[in-house]
């Protein structure tokens, strides 16, 4: 089953709550970037937390659709890791570089997705 778009970025989320990860924010980037159409910034609490949040979102989106990110940037020592779906990023950083770089301020023209609903 393909996934894409908006159902990958609800999905990422999803999975990212799923293991406790926090202040999840989907943005709806289309129309504001050529980079991404949404992106996914949540909080990991630790660097073994923030390994587990992005373990868990590659292997359920592998098992339940056969996503597999395209790149991804960094590492949970670094504090910030980007997978990189094309069409979907999700960044998951710890508390200070997300406070740091702020991407929801960044991207404050972005419309804010209800990805519970």
């Amino acid at each position: 089953m393909k996934i894409e778009g908006l159902e990958l970025a609800k999905a990422c989320a999803q999975l990212a709550e799923d293991v406790q990860a926090e202040n999840i924010r989907v943005l709806d980037l289309r129309g504001l970037s050529s980079l991404t159409d949404y992106m996914i910034v949540c909080t990991g609490l630790s660097q073994p937390h923030l390994k587990a949040v992005l373990r868990d979102v590659a292997e359920g989106l592998l098992e339940k659709y056969s996503a597999k990110p395209h790149e991804s940037e960094g590492a949970p020592s670094s504090r910030w890791v980007i997978l990189d779906f094309i069409d979907v990023m999700l960044h998951v950083m710890d508390a200070d570089m997300r406070e740091l770089y702020s991407l929801e301020t960044l991207w404050g023209d972005a419309k804010e997705v209800d990805w519970k609903s």
